[in-house]
């Protein structure tokens, strides 16, 4: 990683467990802080679904928390919502990871700006052959932020993502557990202080967020421990 470079990656345990949101969450908080700050989805598959009528597509919803362009957020998108290695199957493609990493890598060289970028599904999900989600972090490498749900289930989901991670060498800033309720119940208590024990990682609960709001996302976001996982 070029030492201009600075900034998170975040992933998640699965899919629709609202990495996203925490993403912009993120990004939302930093600029309240005034910290300039960008964000990058490289691969985005789903952009043929309907519209949601409150939530938008991935990088609108992080252009709306960064301020950027939509097209700036995006470096390859397709249209079916499958993995990124069967999406360019379907569309006749294959994904050249070394020019995609030429130009996460240019995208990321900001001129000191904080870089937040957002995987797609988790660490394993394959991008081409021999190549995952995983290298593509690797590539950046930036602190990982993970994305879990915080109910039934999340404790084994979120250690096999630290263990992948680790694995490859990637350091894990947090955890963060979303949407974390506001009257979280014993089992949601419990799996915080078991994947934080466990998993030997700090873990955070992002709260509900009910629109895309830019202030909402970055009220949420101020809650999160920023700096500590930017050292």
């Amino acid at each position: 990683m070029a030492a201009s470079l600075r900034g998170l990656f975040v992933t998640g345990t699965d899919t629709g467990v609202g990495k996203t949101v925490v993403a912009a969450a993120l990004v939302a908080a930093f600029r309240a802080r005034g910290v300039p700050v960008r964000a990058l989805k490289p691969l985005i598959t789903g952009l043929d679904d309907p519209p949601d009528a409150v939530w938008p597509p991935d990088h609108e919803l992080l252009a709306r928390a960064s301020g950027q362009d939509p097209d700036d957020v995006k470096l390859l998108g397709y249209g079916p919502a499958v993995s990124p290695h069967l999406a360019a199957e379907l569309a006749g493609e294959q994904i050249r990871t070394a020019e995609l990493e030429r130009d996460l890598l240019a995208a990321a060289d900001g001129d000191g700006e904080l870089l937040v970028v957002e995987g797609v599904g988790g660490l394993l999900v394959p991008i081409a052959p021999g190549y995952d989600v995983r290298d593509l972090a690797g590539a950046l490498g930036f602190p990982v932020v993970v994305v879990a749900r915080p109910g039934l289930g999340t404790i084994n989901h979120t250690l096999l993502t630290l263990e992948a991670a680790r694995s490859a060498a990637l350091r894990v800033a947090g955890v963060v557990l979303n949407p974390w309720p506001a009257a979280p119940d014993a089992i949601e208590h419990s799996n915080r202080e078991t994947i934080e024990r466990l998993g030997g990682v700090r873990v955070s609960g992002l709260p509900e967020l009910e629109a895309p709001d830019p202030d909402a996302l970055a009220a949420a976001g101020a809650g999160l421990p920023l700096q500590d996982w930017l050292a």
